[in-house]
């Protein structure tokens, strides 16, 4: 072998040693890559795989139950069908919306502000592009679903309202969570398009109703569509409220404020629990209005309305509380010492303080009254003299004691205080002394007074028990799904006014003469076999000289003063309060009580004698 076949050989052998060097290093790459693949990240690749192939869909669970304090269902559940987009399965999305907005009856430009809304959104989110659609439009997207790439039918429980509107605002209803809502609630439980409480109870027990959602898995093809399920958890439904609101004295008290179109509240309340039996605010919402997502224009429609149907009008409204006032300058009077109760006021018909005149409803006079006689006739200048006498410090100091002043406590949203005047808070809001003549004001429930009409029921409530200050309460119990009790709410007393028993006895007695009385000023009121006590209230709304000389009918409506009136019975051992506030409604006696007497007829119809049909006649 010559040199030159020796050097060829070891070129040759060179190259082929790194050839297989090469072909060695490509193989440790491979084997490497393939290490890593499938020891180092073959589960997150597999999960990857299985996203691919699995699709993980998020089942609504139904809202717990509202009931009555008899087990009566209010609000319960039935399916919702909605259209969603799931844009992660979507391909030719602008040519999917143009073909599905006619069959939805919408306009394309609708659905696309929709997808807009959700951008930044996580693409596995469903986009809900429809709501609560019909069965013929189910019906067809069903049937041609290969038709609509990323186009999936959603089923989701939506409320039914057994009685319609009953209780409306306080009830509350449901909305689709927003991006604020959800950036500070759990993103464990919540996520975007989630139907969530926005008022009332609804809102307030969120917690319990929302229930546990559930989940299922279902294997799909390449351009998404669904082939089978694969598995799925069912959702755990919301827990059940029972409430202590009958339905039938809630519908008794809705159907009379209605009537005419009043504007207004009622509330009914057990005299020695401070269970609320009805609360009634009207013009109130129409629940069916929010079911699917409430239109812009019903929106703007409940927003411009003057009457506000949005306010719940029995916590978030507040007014003079006029004439009903006297049971707080009575108490306050007896309890200071400052009159008795056959302290003897004369009433010519005014009272002049300083240099002004103070007119007393009765122009003529009520002549000499004691206290029982003034409550029972309502006469202003006697309760302008006892006023006087007390001060405006004392004043608020007893109805602080009957409640005033300072929310109730009840479960519900917004709930306002109201405003008991003091000569520190006339400084404080205003930089400027109490002038002597306002107590005179105060002391019939005039002036800077101003209350709710629950705060007025939970008052007249504790004048008739003695004394005894309940909280409001409006939930009676929680349970389970499975029936397991969670909660059980008792009655709970706030506070006791001790000292005071012959007092409250006596002014009892003056508001048993208002509707039993030859003079009462709510003789309308009785009930044959029932002896109910009241007061009666008009609460000025604004004087304007210029409607002076009108006959009230002609005094526009906005200018009419609101009526009053609160009541218990039976008045020998008391068992419920109703107060009824009907704005504008000119006078307690003829715009308030018959209302609350309705009320009352519903509540002791097992113990009348007056026919059932007579008593629905009046309610309806």
């Amino acid at each position: 072998m010559t040199e030159c076949d020796i050097a060829s050989l070891d070129n040759l052998r060179r190259r082929v040693s790194g050839a297989i060097v090469v072909v060695l290093i490509f193989f440790s790459l491979i084997v490497l890559r393939l290490w890593s693949l499938q020891i180092n990240h073959g589960e997150e690749y597999k999960n990857r795989a299985d996203s691919n192939r699995v699709r993980i869909r998020q089942v609504a669970a139904p809202r717990g139950h509202i009931l009555d304090r008899k087990g009566r269902e209010i609000v319960t559940n039935r399916p919702s069908f909605n259209v969603v987009l799931m844009r992660e399965d979507s391909h030719d999305l602008d040519e999917v919306l143009k073909r599905l907005a006619p069959i939805l009856n919408d306009e394309v430009s609708t659905l696309w502000s929709r997808v807009r809304e959700a951008e930044g959104t996580p693409r596995y989110l469903p986009i809900r592009l429809k709501e609560d659609i019909d069965w013929k439009t189910l019906a067809y997207l069903e049937n041609h679903n290969k038709e609509f790439s990323g186009i999936r039918i959603e089923v989701q429980p939506v409320r039914i309202f057994h009685y319609q509107d009953l209780a409306a605002n306080v009830i509350g209803y449901l909305g689709a969570i927003s991006k604020t809502e959800l950036e500070s609630a759990d993103q464990t439980v919540y996520r975007g398009g989630d139907l969530i409480g926005k008022m009332g109870l609804e809102k307030l027990r969120e917690a319990d109703l929302r229930g546990e959602k559930g989940n299922s898995y279902s294997e799909v093809d390449a351009r998404g569509f669904e082939r089978k399920l694969l598995k799925s958890y069912e959702p755990l439904p919301g827990r059940e409220i029972r409430l202590t609101i009958d339905v039938d004295l809630q519908q008794a008290a809705e159907n009379l404020m209605e009537i005419g179109e009043k504007s207004g509240a009622v509330v009914a309340m057990e005299v020695k629990t401070g269970r609320i039996l009805a609360i009634a605010s009207t013009p109130h919402i129409r629940l069916n209005d929010f079911v699917g997502g409430i239109s812009r224009d019903k929106w703007q429609e409940l927003l411009a309305n003057e009457k506000h149907p949005l306010i719940n009008k029995t916590v978030q409204a507040t007014y003079p509380p006029g004439s009903t006032y006297k049971m707080v300058t009575a108490l306050a009077g007896l309890a200071t010492g400052v009159i008795t109760p056959d302290t003897p006021i004369y009433c010519p018909g005014h009272y002049f303080f300083g240099n002004r005149r103070y007119g007393c409803w009765k122009k003529g006079g009520h002549g000499t009254v004691t206290l029982k006689r003034a409550i029972e006739e309502s006469c202003d200048v006697y309760f302008y003299q006892v006023g006087q006498r007390v001060g405006v410090d004392g004043l608020a100091e007893y109805a602080g004691k009957l409640g005033l002043g300072r929310k109730t406590g009840i479960e519900l949203e917004h709930e306002k205080s109201g405003l008991t005047p003091t000569k520190k808070w006339k400084i404080s809001r205003y930089q400027t002394k109490w002038q002597d003549g306002e107590t005179l004001s105060t002391a019939i429930g005039q002036g800077f007074n101003l209350a709710s009409p629950l705060q007025i029921c939970q008052m007249t409530a504790t004048v008739a028990n003695g004394g005894k200050l309940f909280r409001p309460q409006l939930v009676e119990q929680v349970t389970e799904p499975d029936g397991k009790v969670v909660q059980t709410f008792k009655p709970e007393l706030l506070e006791e006014i001790r000292g005071l028993d012959t007092y409250m006895a006596i002014i009892r007695e003056g508001l048993i003469g208002v509707v039993n009385g030859p003079h009462g000023t709510a003789r309308g009121a009785k009930i044959d076999g029932i002896t109910v006590a009241g007061k009666t209230g008009t609460a000025q709304v604004v004087k304007v000289a210029a409607y002076r000389h009108l006959k009230e009918a002609d005094i526009p409506y906005k200018f009419r003063d609101h009526a009053w009136f609160t009541s218990f019975a039976p008045a020998e051992d008391p068992e419920i309060a109703v107060t009824v506030l009907v704005e504008h409604g000119l006078h307690g006696g003829s715009g308030a009580a018959p209302i609350a007497t309705a009320v009352m007829k519903e509540y002791f119809r097992d113990r009348l004698s007056v026919p059932d049909e007579e008593i629905v006649k009046e309610i309806r």
